[in-house]
Formats: C-alpha cells, structure tokens, sequence
C-alpha cells in the first residue's frame, strides 16, 4: 500500500458516480470480461452516456433487483465479472436472498454496488435510506465490503475489485466527495489507512464520516487531546491489526459511519476489541430509527454524525478510559 496525502481536503468537480462509470468502461473497453447491470438507475450512476457501442457489455435490467442478481451470478458462472447497481436500500434488502443464494452460496464472483446510503439518500427519503446495508452484508459468508472514501481511493479500487475473484459490496457515494488522498495513491483492501496519529484516543471512520472525523481531531487538539483517526474503508474483512494497534496504544476508541450503529462498522469494531484487547468503545452513527427525508448536511445534524458529535463522543469516551 502506497498512500499519499492531499495537504488539505480539496473539493473535487466531478462526482464519485463518474469516477465510478469511467472506471468500469476503462475495464471493458480494455478486453476485461467485466459486465455492467442496472436496474434502471443508469442515468442516476452516469452509465448511460456509455451505452451506445457497448450494448454488449452494459445492460439496464429495469426496476428488478431480485431479477438482476440472479442474471448477474448466471454470467459469474460462465467467466464474466458482473458489477450490478442500485440505491443501496435496494441493491442490500430488497435482493438479499438472490446476493445470499445465488451469488454467495454458490461460491461466485458477483460485484454489488449499493449507492447513496445513509444520509447520501437525502430527498429521495426514508424508503430510501439504507441504514443498514453493512449489517445485512457483513452476515452473508465471504462477503467483503468496502466504502471508497474519495476518488482516488475508488479509481484505485475498482479495477482491484474486478481482478479479486469473490462476493463484494460496495458502498458508493454518488456525488461530490472531497479529495483526501493524491491520485495515484494505491491502497491494499483489509488494510486501513492511519490519516492522522494520536495518543489519547482513536476515532475509527469510513465513507462520509472520514472528513468529519478529520474535523474532530482538529477541534480536539485545540483543546489538547491528541487523537489517531484511520479510515477503516474495507469494513470487511476489517483491518484486526490496526484496531488492535489502537486499543493498546490510545486506550479508547470512537467509531464513526453513516450507518446505523446496530451491525455495521462500530459492532465490526467492537467484536475486535472486546475479543483481543477491551478499552472503552464509543459509537457514532444512526441510532435505532428509520431514514428520513433532508438534504445531507441537515440529515447528518439530526443524526448526529458531525464534526462536533464525534468529539463530543471522544471526550465521553475518554470519562471511561
């Protein structure tokens, strides 16, 4: 893993779900056997304008996750790398039992793309809210998730992801992301990446939570509590090490994700800790409540998953070193 650093989070102009397309068209358009599915969200994950001249490559399946899957891991078995899109609300419950069955079960090789999760959903609404997409995924056997923090990470991780034969979900942001690492930077799936070290405490993040994170230990050490913040971007298998390397050396742990507390980064965590080295485990994330209708950034102050929250979090945590 080879990983360089922006000196400050910059804006980036395009999208993650250009990045994303562009990525999977590189891949076909240079002979991969990769295969795009849809359903009916094309427009919505900037795959449309690559249709033409590709029919045979890039497929919209209409609004039947279910119906996509199951073609998805037919082509897996005949030596295709199929990535299939949808919202994540979609892309994890309503086609569980085909990602379950027919993909993991069956020991295939299907990539399953869920975007917008969390809060990312902002008006499409509470239906649309997928809270808890890393807990259903993370029970299936075999399946490795990863959350792609900004678009480097992502350019760098698709084409890992198509060469690695095996279940994947990932968590897509579809729109702007800031930049946190310089393009070209290369980054191993299971490891995190150590954004910033600390002594008092760690906050373990991923997806929208990375910045916010950052946030909070700037806010932290002006009030001289020194914390380590690693973006734990491969939920699964987690980084076991790192987690371990925190506990001992910072003695206390916040996790931060733009999903529910029950079942995802936070419980992943926790399950390291309580098992190889317990210290006080902090959680922010959705509590046990249904999506609602917001933009973003008001979504994420009602949830609590800010800057503030996080250090909040942290010095509660530290009350209980």
């Amino acid at each position: 893993m080879n990983v360089a650093l922006l000196e400050k989070i910059s804006p980036d102009e395009k999208q993650m779900r250009q990045y994303y397309s562009e990525s999977l068209v590189s891949l076909i358009d240079s002979g991969e056997p990769v295969l795009a599915f849809d359903a009916d969200l094309m427009r919505a994950v900037g795959l449309l304008p690559y249709k033409k001249g590709r029919e045979k490559s890039i497929y919209d399946c209409g609004i039947a996750e279910a119906n996509m899957v199951g073609l998805a891991a037919g082509v897996s078995a005949e030596g295709f790398v199929p990535f299939v899109h949808s919202f994540a609300a979609f892309a994890s419950r309503r086609a569980f039992d085909q990602v379950f069955v027919s993909g993991a079960y069956a020991r295939l090789n299907v990539k399953i793309v869920g975007s917008d999760p969390g809060t990312a959903s902002a008006l499409n609404g509470g239906t649309h809210q997928a809270n808890e997409d890393i807990a259903l995924m993370r029970t299936i056997p075999g399946m490795t998730i990863v959350e792609p923090t900004d678009p480097a990470m992502l350019k760098n991780l698709i084409p890992k992801i198509a060469a690695e034969y095996g279940m994947c979900y990932i968590r897509l942001f579809r729109l702007n992301a800031p930049r946190i690492y310089k393009d070209g930077s290369d980054f191993d799936i299971g490891r995190s990446v150590m954004l910033r070290d600390g002594s008092d405490a760690s906050v373990i993040a991923c997806g929208l939570e990375v910045q916010e994170a950052l946030k909070a230990a700037e806010m932290l050490a002006d009030e001289g509590v020194s914390v380590r913040v690693l973006d734990m971007f491969t939920v699964k298998p987690i980084d076991r090490e790192a987690v371990i390397r925190a506990a001992r050396e910072t003695g206390a742990i916040v996790t931060a994700e733009n999903h529910s507390v029950i079942g995802g980064l936070g419980s992943a965590v926790a399950e390291v800790v309580c098992r190889e080295c317990p210290v006080p485990v902090g959680f922010v994330g959705i509590d046990d409540v249904f999506g609602e209708v917001g933009f973003t950034p008001l979504l994420m102050e009602r949830f609590g998953l800010t800057a503030k929250h996080i250090a909040a979090k942290v010095m509660d945590t530290l009350g209980r070193k």
